[in-house]
């Protein structure tokens, strides 16, 4: 993850959504009223996506092995191509749709449409496939803000050569929330935030958070999701919200710095 850059005050509240995509099947129409009222509100929005259901069964019928090490997807020469078809052939259009006909004006991309998402291999010898992010194209994104349209982003980059890369979609959310300047980042789960004592917790601390994992308050598949909100926090997006489809759920606060 990229060092924070100094944030710019803007009068338009930046969010940036990341949808895992187990989320993407069970979407209800609330989300999509939330999308609009954010939008009500004046908020400028880029909404970024995984695939890992869709990628897996594609792979499955393929019979083509696929493992993660590290919490990355190791992505071979024969992967590739099917993740890429997967990402920007099917989920993406399938999400983009579902944005257009709640009449929420939308536009599909991957890292290659306008040279979006520059990339380089992570490390090929041991994830082969997969990318580090070099550079995002902001004006891009800020261009389609300008004519009131979502960008909705695959989590597809290329090289310099054009070469397609697979990058974990919590990795392409924030990069693009550190380089746009965004002042939230959401996590949309199938959970509506952090519980204590089974009550969902409005705001939580970095400390809080290490507390309630060492006393088991914080456990399983939470964990690595306010460890992903904690990384992300540190490197200088000034809050992560971990939210149910109805964007209701736990802020994780940090401090916005200025410039």
């Amino acid at each position: 993850m990229t060092m924070y850059k100094s944030m710019q005050r803007t009068d338009h509240k930046k969010i940036v959504i990341k949808l895992g995509g187990s989320m993407l099947a069970s979407l209800t129409d609330t989300f999509f009223e939330e999308i609009k009222n954010l939008q009500a509100d004046g908020a400028e929005i880029v909404i970024v996506h995984g695939g890992g259901p869709a990628i897996n069964q594609a792979l499955k019928e393929r019979k083509i092995n696929s493992y993660t090490h590290n919490g990355i997807r190791v992505t071979s020469e024969d992967a590739i191509d099917l993740v890429t078809g997967t990402l920007i052939g099917t989920v993406n259009p399938f999400l983009t749709g579902r944005l257009n006909r709640a009449n929420i004006p939308a536009v599909g991309l991957n890292g290659e449409d306008g040279n979006l998402i520059e990339c380089t291999f992570l490390d090929e010898e041991t994830y082969g496939y997969v990318g580090k992010i070099e550079s995002v194209n902001i004006d891009l994104l800020e261009q389609l803000q300008k004519i009131h349209y979502i960008p909705v982003v695959a989590c597809i980059g290329a090289t310099i050569e054009g070469t397609a890369l697979n990058i974990n979609g919590d990795t392409v959310a924030s990069e693009i929330a550190l380089e746009w300047g965004a002042d939230e980042l959401m996590l949309v789960t199938d959970t509506a935030g952090v519980k204590f004592h089974e009550e969902t917790v409005d705001e939580l601390t970095p400390e809080q958070i290490d507390l309630w994992i060492v006393s088991g308050d914080i456990y399983g598949g939470m964990i690595p999701k306010v460890r992903a909100a904690v990384e992300c926090l540190e490197a200088g997006i000034p809050q992560v919200k971990i939210v149910n489809d109805s964007l209701e759920g736990t802020s994780i606060l940090g401090k916005k710095v200025f410039a």
